[in-house]
């Protein structure tokens, strides 16, 4: 009896959690149209406790995307500007003597909220970028040896131009690996395209929107999806996607065991969105390309799209067991 009451009362945890990141998918679709995928899966990287790369062309919504994300979760939420002159003082914030209480006083930058959108991640210089790395990481930055704690939950949603444009510095592999996910919004569809010349501008909806869910609901919402059941099974297909990029000679880097823990909290949270009280294959494949393709190298890549096809290869290889 009482492992029947227990299962029932984790169930109707996962029905609720589910409930919540449906509202949130539902509200964003309504700003973002004809992205159900691509914002189930930024809602998935929430409630992974990840970050967000995301790589496009400008224009297609991206910075939409997250603003629209911070409004229907009710977030704090800070947009910085990465240009070529960015310091990483400007990102953090800075220790500036007092001259009344002797002594130095920390002013916290735009980093310190709960949502934060670095836009154009890649248009400014390698030392810029690597503001971030400790605060994704640890959720902490240290600044003159002394280590402040970010808010909760803390979000990065990264944009960055396509990296043959003029004017970009690639991330690296260090700073690529932080990002859980890496998606593409593209282009809408014809159709959807043609409401959007006709309606209201998307961002003046935005002004409208109030929150779906609390953040104590969001906070249910991620550790009811770490309760999601991982069969030894799914853990046998896991390993051997993640076997056969360390092997395969077509990649030259394979997935490292932080991309591994990735790739099976996404896989917990797109079957709770999916409704499946385990994770199954399909909840794995779904996730696969976002979570590994960043990750991948091999000696031929030349693009994002190349990196892409190796994820698909790596699918295409590994039969289900």
């Amino acid at each position: 009896m009482t492992d029947s009451v227990a299962l029932m009362a984790d169930h109707d945890r996962l029905a609720r959690a589910r409930a919540g990141a449906e509202r949130v998918v539902s509200r964003v679709g309504e700003i973002l149209l004809g992205k159900d995928r691509e914002i189930r899966l930024a809602v998935c990287c929430l409630l992974a406790r990840g970050h967000l790369l995301i790589e496009d062309l400008p224009g297609v919504g991206k910075t939409l995307l997250a603003r629209s994300l911070a409004a229907a979760l009710g977030l704090d939420y800070r947009r910085v500007q990465f240009t070529s002159d960015l310091l990483p003082a400007d990102v953090i914030g800075v220790s500036v003597f007092d001259q009344q209480a002797g002594a130095f006083q920390f002013h916290p930058g735009p980093l310190f909220a709960q949502l934060i959108l670095a836009d154009e991640v890649n248009r400014a210089t390698p030392k810029a970028q690597s503001a971030l790395l400790e605060a994704m990481e640890e959720h902490q930055v240290t600044v003159d040896g002394q280590t402040y704690d970010l808010p909760a939950p803390f979000f990065v949603i990264a944009t960055q131009n396509p990296t043959h444009q003029v004017g970009t510095f690639p991330l690296p592999e260090s700073q690529l690996d932080r990002f859980l996910m890496r998606i593409g919004l593209g282009y809408p569809a014809p159709e959807l395209e043609r409401e959007l010349l006709r309606g209201t501008q998307r961002r003046a909806m935005l002004a409208g929107i109030e929150p779906v869910v609390t953040v104590a609901e969001l906070a249910e919402m991620q550790a009811a999806a770490r309760s999601v059941h991982l069969a030894e099974a799914l853990l046998d297909y896991a390993q051997a996607l993640i076997g056969f990029t360390r092997e395969a000679p077509e990649i030259e880097v394979g997935l490292s065991p932080r991309a591994a823990v990735d790739l099976l909290a996404a896989a917990r949270c797109w079957a709770m969105l999916a409704g499946h009280r385990g994770v199954r294959p399909e909840d794995l494949k779904a996730v696969f390309l976002p979570v590994a393709a960043h990750r991948l190298r091999s000696r031929e890549q030349v693009s994002s799209e190349h990196q892409q096809d190796l994820a698909q290869l790596v699918l295409d290889s590994v039969p289900v067991p």
